[in-house]
């Protein structure tokens, strides 16, 4: 008898033999989290329909060091980002994924293909030595995304709490000259995504700061940082999960598409009040603010 790994018996396992793992995983972590103001239209500008931006133009920030719990025989350790734009879904709040850099070709693939998100192979640095902690992220030979600070006393932030963020799951079409839906086969879903957090320990981080640096390919440089809100350090436990919330036109997550590829684009002009103003927009070509 020949053995073929290609290819998953499907069959009913045998009474008292080990389900298969849920949708839900559990990951270990220890986190650096960040919340800053970005300009409003550029926040704004950001978020396809139906999603609808926040009060405050916030940007949330965060650099995990994960061991994802897949079985008791298997872990998996990375290093993976997340950055999200404030905004509310029928009036509930949440983030909207703009960009999840990590390690990994095995998360990667698995998050863009079950919940659509926009999810890249990078390389990662993060460390934690006295009272400093610093988290990077790198693609195509540039640090595009920092954060780093100093360690202080304990937050009064809630330890248990879960996050929501959006993605769009969607399959690109093969042949656009005969495709009406905006360039996609089949249905274009909004996802949501729960993130259970159980943290034993959340601190501080002083002299915080977000470092957004030039690259064509992760262009997170143009959401500049206008003020760091707040910046925190958590460890311990987080359960993820999602769900679709509804089929959307493709027109509406077409323009936003090109984020997903390493193809540099010439991206939009959006007007600033701040401009009009008199007032500069952003910190510098090396984007960062303190708190």
């Amino acid at each position: 008898m020949a053995r073929l790994r290609y290819v998953q018996d499907l069959a009913p396992a045998p009474a008292g033999a080990p389900k298969p793992s849920a949708t839900q995983t559990t990951h270990t972590v220890q986190s650096i989290r960040a919340l800053y103001e970005t300009e409003p239209e550029i926040a704004a500008a950001l978020l396809p329909r139906p999603l609808v931006a926040a009060a405050r133009p916030e940007i949330f920030v965060q650099f995990a060091n994960i061991a994802m719990h897949l079985s008791p025989e298997r872990t998996v350790r990375l290093g993976a980002a997340t950055v999200g734009v404030a905004c509310t879904y029928e009036g509930a709040p949440g983030f909207y994924v703009l960009a999840m850099p990590m390690e990994g070709e095995f998360v990667v693939i698995g998050g863009r293909e079950k919940f659509g998100e926009p999810k890249k192979i990078a390389s990662t640095a993060f460390e934690v030595s006295d009272d400093r902690v610093m988290g990077s992220v790198t693609r195509h030979g540039v640090a595009f995304l920092e954060l780093r600070g100093r360690l202080g006393a304990q937050s009064d932030t809630p330890k248990q709490f879960t996050e929501h963020f959006y993605c769009y799951k969607a399959l690109p079409t093969c042949m656009p000259e005969l495709n009406p839906n905006g360039g996609f086969d089949g249905e274009v879903l909004l996802t949501r995504l729960n993130w259970e957090r159980n943290y034993t320990s959340v601190r501080h981080v002083g002299d915080g700061e977000v470092i957004l640096r030039e690259s064509a390919h992760d262009p997170l440089v143009d959401v500049p940082v206008k003020r760091l809100v707040r910046m925190e350090f958590a460890e311990g436990a987080t359960k993820t999960g999602g769900q679709v919330m509804q089929t959307v036109p493709g027109e509406w997550l077409a323009p936003f598409l090109a984020q997903r590829y390493d193809v540099p684009q010439p991206g939009v002009e959006v007007p600033l009040a701040s401009e009009r103003a008199g007032g500069v927009a952003g910190v510098s070509s090396k984007e960062s603010a303190h708190v």
